[in-house]
């Protein structure tokens, strides 16, 4: 079965009782959030170098299994990296700088393109009106506050001009040439120098972190360092090849094209394709405004929007899904969040660094109890299960997300499982609330409306299995046959009832739906019908089976009573007894033995899935005749007292 059927085994019943997420208090985590701002200098080279690790940790670990020292394994593979981050630096300063020379030569044509606009909002007027209200806005600004009593002539002073000599310095031209530097040279080394340690120690730094947070649990710890280290490798190195592949093609593209500089915005290109969602807008716009600086026509910025819309389609729906076959595990609003929550810590390098660091806080969560909210707020896995999901759906009155969600389960499943593993736990679920008295009688009729909707929904895929199946029956399909237990209903009439309430009747509408999808004319009744005053009007006769519903399981002793009236009424249609076991836990052997328990004596069947209460239903037998009633005691005959 699919990824949806494997969610609800994995949880077992249906109830949605479980461990809840422990969440710290709010001083706890405005206490972090303020010591990672005040203590940047100290985090941010530490995150860095952390983060590098991971994604050099690999590399490291191939060139040791070829035979070479571990030393030599580590400084050459941080010697490599860091060489080739200078010279990516360094050609991003050259080409800076050059660009910085020209831009004095754009001044003209960006004029131009000013004046040709203008002229063309000439005709209605527009340009001169916001002129116009510009204008006005100034001088109402620069108006004085305190105006000139009348008949005074107000003084005019003439400007005064002042020019400021300064000697040249070259202890002061070096000083602040060199001062803006020495932060992220400084940064940068330490950076180095951590990598190259964390990289000799690593296994050392693991056994560490393993005796500080989880010696109790070592399993736990081993596979949540494991699990961060293989995510965020995977992620950083996958984002640098698909960066890369966005990065080169661009640079080739926009030199083609004219763009100066070109090799410049491939660079800022890959860089920036590590910000989410709006580093690729960043890297687009620059060049953009360059081509209107650079051409006196239109046509470079025609191609350069072309380019970059060519290359975004490209990498979005070829290169990324080829080769990212595991995501990052993180929600796209928790990538939004995070980004906007490490680029207010740390800046400019916390927004690159956003997706990798809330990796590891997902991964922490995970695989940390306390730290579990992490993996609830921004993990990309689904919180509910799909049962629990489609109560939720049920409840709120929305049959139409729900059919959505069956609907997506139902393109890789087939309608019997989807009910079966989904819809009767959800089903028993909202049996669960009304037992104990939680569902009020408007929440109860609007599941049950809800479920009947969703059940009429899905009659065209109900429709399109009966077909299917017909289709692979003229076929001869033997494997097909072989795969699918469920007997043929070709020919057969099966009523199926609700036994004792609006719920009920929906799950009688679904077992009625998956036997219309084999070929039965099956049908669902109220649980109306089969009350005292109403089952002798039961259409009875042309029926084979009827099978009754519950959901409760202390319905026993009701069934009972249905199962003997119904026998009463037709006594060659089978009758069978289906009370919904959602518990995932009962073997198909457990389900058998129930049915000849003989809890429900007359029954022909008796059984709680409905795989199973599909094939009962479907099989065909005699029906078991209904056992005379034994008298336990004598009637004492009532004698007239006249008599003795």
């Amino acid at each position: 079965m699919g990824k949806a059927i494997d969610e609800i085994r994995d949880l077992g019943a249906p109830s949605m009782q479980g461990v809840r997420p422990t969440m710290p208090t709010s001083l706890t985590l405005v206490g972090a959030a303020a010591v990672l701002y005040l203590a940047r200098d100290v985090f941010l080279p530490i995150a860095v170098a952390l983060l590098l690790t991971f994604a050099l940790a690999p590399v490291v670990a191939a060139l040791r299994r070829i035979g070479l020292p571990r030393a030599f394994a580590v400084i050459s593979t941080a010697l490599i990296t860091f060489t080739l981050i200078g010279i990516f630096s360094l050609i991003v300063a050259l080409q800076v700088a050059e660009l910085a020379k020209n831009l004095p030569a754009y001044q003209s044509n960006i004029v131009m393109k000013v004046k040709d606009l203008k002229e063309a909002g000439a005709e209605n007027g527009i340009i001169d009106r916001i002129g116009n209200v510009v204008e006005r806005i100034n001088r109402e600004i620069d108006r004085p506050t305190a105006e000139t009593p009348t008949g005074v002539e107000s003084p005019k002073r003439d400007p005064l001009l002042v020019e400021i000599y300064s000697r040249d310095n070259p202890i002061e031209v070096l000083t602040n040439i060199i001062a803006p530097l020495i932060g992220p040279v400084a940064m940068a080394g330490l950076v180095v120098v951590v990598v190259i340690f964390m990289l000799l120690e690593r296994e050392d730094l693991r056994d560490r972190f393993i005796r500080l947070a989880g010696f109790g649990d070592l399993h736990r710890t081993t596979e949540g360092l494991q699990d961060a280290g293989t995510r965020v490798g995977h992620y950083l190195l996958m984002q640098l090849i698909v960066n890369t592949a966005y990065g080169l093609p661009v640079a080739i593209g926009l030199w083609f094209i004219g763009i100066p500089n070109a090799v410049l915005w491939g660079l800022l290109a890959i860089v920036l394709r590590f910000v989410p969602y709006i580093g690729p807008v960043i890297a687009m716009v620059l060049p953009l405004f360059l081509s209107v600086a650079v051409d006196s026509g239109w046509s470079m910025l025609l191609w350069t929007a072309g380019l970059f819309i060519a290359m975004e389609l490209v990498i979005n729906n070829v290169v990324e899904p080829m080769l990212y076959g595991s995501k990052t595990g993180l929600s796209p609003l928790a990538i939004i969040v995070s980004a906007i929550f490490w680029a207010w810590i740390w800046g400019p390098v916390g927004l690159i660094l956003s997706t990798p660091l809330t990796v590891c806080l997902v991964v922490l969560g995970k695989h940390v109890p306390q730290f579990e909210f992490l993996q609830v707020l921004f993990g990309s896995d689904p919180v509910l299960a799909p049962h629990a999901r489609l109560y939720q759906r049920l409840l709120a009155g929305d049959p139409d997300e729900a059919t959505d969600q069956a609907e997506e389960i139902l393109e890789e499943e087939y309608l019997v499982d989807y009910y079966g593993e989904v819809a009767m736990p959800a089903l028993a679920l909202a049996e669960q609330d009304r037992a104990r008295g939680v569902m009020s009688d408007e929440q109860r009729l609007r599941v049950a409306a809800s479920g009947m909707s969703l059940v009429s929904n899905l009659e065209d895929i109900a429709i399109e299995e009966s077909q299917d199946d017909e289709d692979k029956d003229k076929d001869g399909d033997e494997d097909v046959t072989e795969n699918q237990p469920i007997p043929d209903g070709e020919g057969m009439t099966i009523l199926c009832v609700g036994g004792r309430g609006e719920i009920d009747d929906v799950s009688a509408a679904m077992l009625a739906q998956v036997l219309r999808a084999e070929g039965a004319a099956a049908s669902a009744l109220s649980f109306h019908e089969i009350e005292p005053a109403s089952i002798r009007k039961l259409p009875t006769d042309a029926v084979d089976a009827i099978v009754v519903c519950f959901l409760n399981r202390d319905s026993i002793k009701h069934a009972r009573f249905v199962v003997r009236r119904l026998k009463r009424v037709n006594t060659r249609a089978r009758v069978g007894i289906v009370i919904w076991d959602a518990s995932a836990e009962r073997a198909a052997g457990q389900r058998k033995a129930d049915a000849n328990t003989g809890q429900v004596p007359g029954a022909d069947f008796v059984t709680s899935d409905m795989m199973t209460a599909a094939i009962e239903a479907l099989t065909k037998r005699p029906s078991v005749p209904l056992a005379a009633a034994t008298k336990t005691k004598v009637r004492r005959r009532l004698v007239p007292q006249h008599a003795q």
